[in-house]
């Protein structure tokens, strides 16, 4: 994958001197490999340093007033601001102006309506970028003023996509049917997205090759009964499709699966089956020309590989299955999918569902009549909105289905790979299995799915009885303390719900009896939604900082049917077998010296508290810094376990530590992040103290079991893996 200008324009150096050696030597291979390469390096290295060389570019760090025009729809993004792309056409800096037409990212505050093709205008910060396809990032400073109106066009297309977001209805089948038909997922929940993607079947809800094979399908029957001639009915259906990009938005993604059901379309019409692979090819040539960033986009690699999976696997796989014609049709492109795609999956996600072949059997009926039908309902809305309405009632009953199938599928256990010395091993232990037994399929199959199983369940996470478990989720803090019956104390949850709520589910949770929020930033409350889901929750202790305002009204909301208390130092209560002692903050908000970034006051009202059994004992304090820290030196004695604060930031008490003095020291951490946590003299620091510090970006989740205060550690990731289930 190219990362730099500097690294294309050396690969076309590179292939250039490859193609004269494989002109000179006649070797047609090598020439069409390296030309290939040739031609793509170059359109790589001019987009890019277009890019990286244009005006905007130059002025990172300023702010601006600027002119563009709008490519793509606002979209709500994880921090409850607005984005969407446009195409700079001016900026203005110093009294002087700026003419140019590049791609940027936009980023308002508050919600605006805006349409493609429209052109707006503002005032933003320039920021720079990791995005590829934009030149900056611009963070408007103010309200965005919409210059020009939009298009009859864009408003047509606009209100057909509203239309049928509107009458979808509720719940996950109404936010469904929108993501299936025109590849809208503004109504899907975040729980529901995991769902779809841990059972999947999240290809399902983005535009696919298989929506523009159905639409295009469907469109070429009703053409035979308008128009006679055979070219002209492709024709008017290639028109046909080029409306339907423009009505589920001409994203890069769109365009991907345009040519790939091109792909498709040709090997299902066409006179010669032999066709379909050179067609592939040219399809993947003509995207990487049109856009060369796709060529390190992973949904441009699942897309090709599994049209090439559909193209070569499903058809022998439809062949060696001992089953009727029609039942083995239906699971060999599933099948031939996962296989082709599993590769980038695993790099992807850290994990494969099995049973996402028997979600995507069950669901396959449904999928064409909730397309076709939906596809319908959205064009007849905005003439006919009551008779759009009886088509969805229709097909709610298919996509009710398809939801529960995904909902049903995501709660099996998956596969989670990892590597190492021994993961190498097990790999080549499976490959000498196939090659012992490649002359029968089926037990070659039995074997390995009992070796899969067999290994797999040996590692699984959390491994039986537990006591304490820290959460992998990512930049962030949750930590779960069992109280038997499904039942825990959850300290914080993270930024990430899907994550969050992962984690219970393996922990097997379903009962909160104290859900403690140290302090209010997003990386401490941002998952609160999918843990909630599903899940009953007692008490709620809260700090009394209610800073940030966004983040605290927002968990306060959704927790309105909880009983909240503020609490502070000196609450001694007892939760089952454990013993609970608030030893921060005090009654009323202290300042202390600021360190360098943001959220010092908010950090340092963090709530820190001693949970104490007959087996273990563990001190938390959210994200205290060293001011407030030295507050508590006197108030604690030796535990067996800390949950380091501010995720083993660099901003640590010595004294703290060493009164602590604790036998393992947990640090939830997400892997590479900006902030260099967790610091090496923090480490350093507890190390020498003879502390066991474990971090969940290269631990990954950790589960701890106590008896008479002897640890026993079990993690989710580890060198000696390769797989668990979970």
């Amino acid at each position: 994958m190219i990362q730099s200008a500097v690294s294309p324009w050396r690969v076309a150096g590179i292939a250039s001197l490859v193609t004269l050696f494989a002109v000179a030597r006649k070797k047609a291979r090598l020439l069409v490999i390296f030309t290939a390469i040739l031609i793509g390096a170059t359109a790589m290295s001019m987009r890019q340093v277009s890019l990286e060389r244009s005006a905007i570019a130059q002025h990172v760090g300023s702010t601006i007033t600027f002119q563009a025009q709008v490519k793509t729809d606002p979209s709500k993004t994880a921090s409850g601001n607005y984005s969407f792309t446009a195409r700079l056409l001016q900026f203005s800096i110093d009294e002087q102006s700026y003419w140019l037409r590049v791609p940027v990212r936009i980023l308002v505050k508050e919600r605006i309506d805006l349409l493609p093709g429209q052109q707006v205008s503002g005032s933003a910060s320039v920021i720079a970028t990791k995005e590829a396809r934009v030149a900056a990032l611009l963070i408007s400073n103010d309200a965005i003023t919409q210059v020009t109106q939009p298009s009859g066009w864009a408003l047509g297309l606009g209100a057909i996509r509203q239309g049928l977001r509107d009458n979808s209805g509720s719940g996950d089948a109404g936010a469904l049917i929108p993501g299936m038909v025109l590849g809208d997922t503004s109504k899907q929940s975040p729980e529901f997205k995991e769902a779809m993607q841990r059972s999947g079947l999240a290809h399902l809800v983005a535009v696919s090759g298989a929506n523009f094979a159905i639409v295009s399908t469907f469109v070429l029957w009703c053409m035979q009964f308008v128009i006679r001639r055979k070219k002209l009915r492709v024709l008017a259906t290639a028109v046909a499709l080029v409306c339907f990009i423009a009505l589920v938005r001409p994203s890069p993604s769109v365009l991907r699966a345009a040519a790939m059901a091109a792909v498709l379309l040709s090997a299902q019409f066409g006179k010669r089956s032999s066709d379909s692979l050179p067609a592939l090819g040219f399809a993947i040539c003509a995207v990487v020309l049109g856009d060369p960033w796709q060529s390190r986009d992973a949904g441009f690699a699942l897309s090709v590989l599994a049209t090439a999976g559909l193209l070569l696997l499903a058809p022998r796989i439809q062949e060696r299955l001992p089953t009727h014609k029609k039942f083995a049709g239906a699971l060999a492109p599933p099948i031939a999918a996962m296989v082709f795609c599993s590769p980038i999956l695993v790099s992807l996600s850290g994990y494969l569902s099995p049973m996402s072949i028997v979600a995507n059997f069950l669901a396959a009926p449904a999928v064409a009549p909730i397309t076709v039908l939906g596809f319908i309902a959205a064009l007849i809305s905005p003439i006919a909105p009551w008779l759009a309405e009886v088509i969805i009632f229709l097909i709610r009953f298919p996509a009710g289905f398809i939801t529960g199938v995904a909902h049903w599928i995501a709660a099996f256990p998956v596969l989670t790979i990892h590597n190492g010395l021994i993961g190498f091993s097990l790999v080549a232990l499976i490959l000498t299995v196939i090659i012992l037994f490649r002359k029968n399929w089926k037990q070659t199959t039995a074997v390995l799915l009992i070796l899969v199983i067999s290994l797999g369940w040996l590692q699984r996470w959390p491994a039986g009885d537990w006591h304490i478990a820290q959460c992998d989720v990512g930049q962030g803090d949750s930590l779960v303390i069992n109280l038997g019956h499904h039942r825990a104390i959850v300290i914080d949850v993270g930024p990430d719900s899907t994550a969050a709520d992962k984690c219970l589910r393996d922990l097997k949770i379903k009962e909160i009896s104290l859900l403690i929020l140290s302090h209010f930033h997003a990386d401490h409350v941002g998952g609160l939604s999918a843990v909630l889901h599903g899940r009953k929750v007692g008490q709620v202790w809260i700090s009394n900082n209610l800073q940030p305002e966004i983040e605290s009204r927002s968990a306060l909301d959704a927790l309105n049917a909880s009983q909240i208390a503020t609490v502070q130092k000196g609450l001694v209560t007892q939760i089952g077998q454990v013993n609970l002692k608030v030893l921060w903050p005090e009654a009323s908000v202290r300042s202390f010296e600021e360190l360098p970034g943001e959220g010092s006051m908010i950090n340092n009202s963090s709530i820190a508290v001693l949970l104490t059994t007959a087996d273990w004992s563990l001190f938390s304090a959210g994200d205290l810094e060293p001011p407030a820290q030295r507050e508590l030196v006197n108030l604690v004695s030796p535990v067996d376990i800390y949950k380091v604060s501010h995720h083993g930031s660099k901003y640590q008490d010595e004294a703290l530590a060493k009164a602590l003095s604790p036998q393992i020291g947990l640090i939830s951490v997400g892997a590479k992040n900006p902030y260099g946590h967790p610091a090496p003299e923090s480490i350093d620091s507890l190390t020498r103290l003879g502390t066991q510090v474990l971090r969940t970006d290269r631990d990954g989740a950790v589960a701890i079991t106590a008896s008479n205060h002897h640890l026993k550690v079990h993690r989710s990731k580890g060198r000696v893996k390769l797989f668990y289930w979970s």
